[in-house]
């Protein structure tokens, strides 16, 4: 399914939006989640409907037992990135949250999906679960009051990130180091953070392009940062997964500091006054 998952995208990506197969004809977007346990980026092609403002996905697991991996980790972390098709034949990415419906509007969606398309009927019969139905909401950047919570944002996870990685440096340079299975599980837990919140932040740049165009060029600039940074934190957590001692370590982490530092200063030194005029 992974392998087909990847076909499917990758023709998605090619083609506007369209593409064949047995998605043919179907209203179809792609939905990143970040990994619940990984932190990573989880991309998963998903039918559609449009309700009001708002997207509507079904999950249904084609009637399987169990839900799909990416309504577990929306549920952990509502932040999303929707792909959609334009008319034009380009592919529109936009930010989003999810929400969950329940109770008796989830009922009249999902009975309202079913009479559009059968397969929704034959999915639910099939199965003992409720399939949810997951609205996403468009993030909407005009509001001056949504900028102001970005940059609060912004701010809060940097800082926790630098926390973060300043305790991870403070443990490889202990009097005793040791990379037990303490320290190794705080590793993972701050890379899956920083890939997340990365992921999160790709999400919103391209509307923040749109909103201050001015920013074009920092942004792809930031972009550019965050795939050198996922890259030196893939090379930390292969030396993780090899069982490398601290001092092997602490080359690499001082590697990824420096660049963190550099890259959080960059962005808050161009987004902040961009959000935050008045202040």
């Amino acid at each position: 399914m992974s392998d087909f998952n990847e076909q499917v995208i990758e023709e998605f990506r090619a083609n506007g939006g369209r593409v064949g197969g047995m998605f043919e004809g179907a209203s179809l977007l792609l939905l990143t989640t970040t990994g619940a346990r990984s932190g990573r980026p989880r991309t998963n092609p998903a039918v559609y409907v449009r309700d009001g403002a708002r997207l509507l996905v079904f999950a249904s697991n084609a009637g399987g037992p169990k839900h799909p991996a990416w309504f577990h980790n929306l549920r952990a972390d509502a932040h999303v990135t929707v792909e959609l098709g334009t008319p034009e034949g380009t592919v529109e990415r936009f930010a989003a949250t999810a929400v969950v419906t329940e109770g008796e509007e989830r009922d009249r969606l999902y009975a309202e999906q079913s009479a559009r398309d059968p397969a929704f009927a034959a999915y639910q019969a099939g199965t003992d679960r409720v399939v949810p139905v997951v609205a996403l909401h468009r993030v909407d950047l005009a509001d001056p009051a949504r900028h102001r919570a970005i940059a609060a944002h912004l701010v809060k996870v940097h800082d926790e990130l630098r926390a973060e990685l300043a305790a991870l440096r403070e443990g490889l340079d202990s009097p005793a180091p040791t990379l037990g299975r303490q320290l190794a599980r705080h590793c993972l837990t701050f890379c899956g953070a920083l890939h997340a919140h990365h992921h999160n932040e790709d999400g919103v740049f391209d509307l923040l392009e749109r909103q201050f165009p001015d920013l074009a060029e920092s942004l792809d600039r930031m972009r550019r940062e965050h795939r050198v940074v996922a890259r030196t934190v893939d090379e930390l957590e292969a030396l993780l997964s090899s069982g490398a001692a601290p001092e092997t370590l602490r080359p690499q982490v001082d590697r990824l500091a420096k660049s963190l530092e550099e890259h959080f200063a960059h962005e808050e030194s161009q987004l902040l006054p961009a959000l935050t005029p008045e202040q």
